[in-house]
């Protein structure tokens, strides 16, 4: 039986354009379906749903779920009380494993349009690195995390803007905007309360989802969306409008379901 690469390198070349991402679905031979992505020395394949690489680690279904299971698994101090727990240096190394594999996937998700599941593995890598921060062994590891929390944010709001506009779902895509927006500037100012400039996050990444809000803005003429008008009626105190708009935006959720 050949086991080398030949075919599917030679007839999948590598000549992508600047920032672009060569990804693929495909059937394996036991008929499923798999997500290849092409790199320069040959192809990832990646399973599509759970860990990318098919392995449920420890039993699980996720490193990060294993990790939940150790910490809340933690002993306790002679008063009873619950003693602080850290990450393992080799819970580290198999925490970032899974970060790789989850963030080649959202990237390759994004290539092809299927924006539902980039969230889902954004959401996850997000749930990791809140993990680690939480819990890693030393600050540099936790910063080495910190600073890609930009961009997963970014692909992720992202992502939800445009599946929300796909559905017509306007003020929605406005609302995943304006909630991305506030992430990321949350997480740049608590950057910079911590850590120098130097290696500070990219400023230009919520420049270019208010310039999306805008144009979502114009082209499809949304001026306040439900809730920004609550936060304007909570804001001025008007508790009465405020319920008034809260029932507004649960019917709308549940009419879009």
């Amino acid at each position: 039986m050949r086991r080398d690469l030949d075919d599917v390198i030679q007839g999948w070349p590598y000549d992508p354009e600047p920032g672009e991402v060569l990804a693929r679905e495909v059937r394996a031979r036991d008929g499923r379906t798999v997500l290849q992505v092409r790199v320069e020395l040959g192809v990832l394949q990646l399973e599509i749903g759970g860990r990318p690489d098919g392995h449920r680690p420890h039993g699980f279904a996720t490193y990060l779920d294993y990790l939940r299971h150790c910490a809340a698994g933690r002993g306790q101090s002679q008063d009873g009380k619950s003693s602080p727990w850290s990450m393992t240096a080799a819970q580290c190394g198999d925490a970032d494993r899974e970060f790789v594999q989850f963030n080649h996937r959202r990237v390759a998700w994004l290539a092809l349009r299927r924006y539902d599941k980039a969230i889902q593995d954004a959401d996850h890598t997000l749930a990791l690195m809140d993990f680690i921060q939480r819990h890693g062994n030393e600050e540099t590891f936790i910063a080495s995390h910190e600073q890609l929390r930009g961009p997963v944010l970014f692909h992720r709001t992202q992502a939800a803007t445009i599946l929300a506009l796909e559905r017509r779902r306007y003020e929605d895509a406005i609302d995943a905007l304006r909630d991305g927006i506030d992430r990321l500037d949350a997480h740049q100012n608590s950057w910079w309360d911590q850590h120098d400039a130097e290696a500070s996050p990219n400023p230009a990444l919520i420049d270019h989802l208010r310039n999306f809000e805008q144009e979502i803005r114009s082209n499809y003429r949304v001026e306040k969306t439900l809730r920004e008008q609550l936060d304007e009626a909570v804001a001025r105190e008007d508790y009465e409008q405020a319920a008034r708009l809260r029932d507004k935006i649960k019917a709308q959720a549940r009419a879009g379901r």
